[in-house]
C-alpha cells in the first residue's frame, strides 16, 4: 500500500521551502538553464533555439504551429525565435501553398550541418549530472508522468493557457 503524503506530513512542513517540489524543479532547471548555456554558446544557440533545431533535425520541415505545440511555447515566444535563427542562417520560413494562414520551418545546409557539432551537447549534460544512462531515463520518464499529470489537473480545474 502506497502512504498517503498528504496524511503524513504535518501541516507546518508543506509549507517549507525544501518541501517544495516545484521549488527543487525550478532550481534543476536554473542549474540546467546555466550548463546549457555555456555549452550552447559555442554553437551560437540559445536553449530555446537548440529545443527548436531538436525538433526540426527530428522531423524536418513543421508547421510552426506544431513547433509550439511540441515545444509547449506560444507563437510570442516562439516567433522571435524563429526569426533570430533565420538571420542566423539556420532556418528559413514558409507559408503554405494551400493554406497562406500555415507557416513551415525548414532547416537550411548550414542548419542541417549544425546538426553534427550539436551531437555532443547531450552527452555532455547527461555526463554533468553524475547520473547513469539508466537513471537519466528513469529521471525524464518521471517528469514525464508528472508533466502529464499536472496537465491533466490544471485541465481538471480549468486552468489551463
Amino acid at each position: 500500500m502506497t502512504e498517503n503524503w498528504t496524511e503524513t506530513v504535518a501541516d507546518r512542513d508543506f509549507l517549507r521551502l525544501d518541501a517544495q517540489i516545484c521549488f527543487s524543479l525550478n532550481a534543476a532547471s536554473r542549474a540546467f538553464g546555466g550548463l546549457y548555456r555555456v555549452i550552447l554558446k559555442e554553437l551560437d544557440l540559445t536553449y530555446p533555439q537548440y529545443l527548436v533545431m531538436l525538433v526540426l533535425w527530428e522531423d524536418g520541415p513543421t508547421p510552426v504551429k506544431e513547433l509550439g505545440r511540441r515545444l509547449r511555447l506560444d507563437s510570442g515566444t516562439l516567433s522571435p525565435l524563429l526569426k533570430r535563427l533565420e538571420a542566423n542562417g539556420l532556418v528559413r520560413r514558409e507559408r503554405s501553398a494551400q493554406d497562406e494562414r500555415s507557416v513551415s520551418a525548414h532547416l537550411t545546409e548550414a542548419g542541417a550541418a549544425l546538426r553534427e557539432r550539436a551531437a555532443a551537447v547531450p552527452r555532455r549534460i547527461a555526463a554533468a549530472t553524475g547520473f547513469e544512462l539508466g537513471e537519466v531515463r528513469e529521471l525524464q520518464a518521471r517528469l514525464d508522468r508528472l508533466t502529464a499529470a499536472l496537465d491533466a489537473a490544471a485541465l481538471a480545474d480549468g486552468t489551463t493557457d
